[in-house]
């Protein structure tokens, strides 16, 4: 059995016998989570500067996800532009956008709660 005229055994990866595998290839995703709060204070930036959609996502606490979704409405209060085909927000529009949410949000009500000052019954 181990004569001369014997062959090598040939072993390709990921057959049954070979003990070495590839590893699995990733496919990339994007990341659609919540980004981290800006590093940056808005106030302090000049107007008419320009932030990229994470910058944006990160100072409004929106997903980017989100602010890709509004970009399909023309008509959003939050105003972007295309600079080289990436998405842009003056810092103006930012503020604005914000100062816009704090006058037309309520202040939320615990699920339990009611307007006559009662625990709500099961």
């Amino acid at each position: 059995m181990g004569g001369k005229d014997e062959k090598p055994r040939i072993e390709t990866f990921g057959s049954p016998g070979s003990r070495k595998m590839l590893p699995p290839t990733k496919r990339h995703r994007k990341n659609r989570g919540m980004p981290p709060p800006a590093a940056f204070d808005i106030d302090t930036l000049p107007g008419s500067s320009n932030l990229t959609a994470l910058e944006t996502a990160a100072v409004i606490r929106r997903t980017p996800g989100a602010l890709e979704q509004w970009r399909r409405d023309p008509n959003h209060p939050l105003q972007w532009r295309y600079v080289d085909g990436r998405p842009l927000y003056r810092v103006d529009a930012v503020r604005d956008y914000l100062a816009g949410c704090d006058k037309t949000t309520k202040r939320l009500q615990p699920h339990n709660a009611r307007g006559d000052g009662q625990a709500a019954r099961p």
